[in-house]
């Protein structure tokens, strides 16, 4: 992460003072753990209850989850990258975006090696997973539809593994 991105999260904390969307005492906290943050995720956490404002440095970002004979779980606010890739070998990686902050398309890179990975999508939004290679594993697409909005493109390998796309049953 760069001193570029910190500073341009400043910017946005300023401007958020200047609509009076906060106190300079909260602008003087943010700041504070904006300058020392060391992730994207740090910086993220100044700016998630600001309506409007939104670092688009960040929102692009490309973000890598990994995971060996282990179990991630993404789920309720989270902020969800352009990019998404999820490396899996022998865990799983559960990730519901029903009340994630999720760009209109979302491009998942899949290398699972005989491991799970269950996305949980919000309603209305599409999947296509025709650029996912399977050899002795499947992808089980609850959704079927390649038509809506947010849209999920995965792509990649998986190997012994199962993933599985479905809508919130609530």
């Amino acid at each position: 992460m760069s001193d570029a991105e910190r500073e341009h999260v400043v910017s946005l904390l300023n401007k958020a003072v200047g609509r009076g969307m906060i106190t300079l005492d909260e602008f003087t906290v943010r700041t504070d753990t904006a300058l020392a943050a060391t992730t994207r995720a740090d910086l993220n956490v100044v700016l998630v209850d600001l309506p409007g404002m939104v670092n688009n440095e960040l929102a692009h970002a490309r973000t890598e989850l990994k995971n060996t004979m282990s179990t991630t779980t993404r789920k309720g606010h989270w902020v969800v990258p352009q990019e998404l890739v999820i490396r899996n070998t022998l865990g799983t990686t559960n990730l519901d975006f029903t009340a994630a902050e999720v760009p209109p398309v979302v491009n998942v890179d899949l290398d699972v090696s005989l491991g799970t990975v269950k996305l949980v999508l919000p309603a209305g939004s599409s999947v296509n997973v025709d650029a996912v290679e399977i050899t002795a594993g499947e992808v089980k697409d609850k959704v079927r539809s390649t038509v809506g909005n947010p849209h999920f493109q995965l792509k990649g390998v998986v190997r012994g593994g199962t993933v599985v796309i479905k809508r919130s049953k609530r």
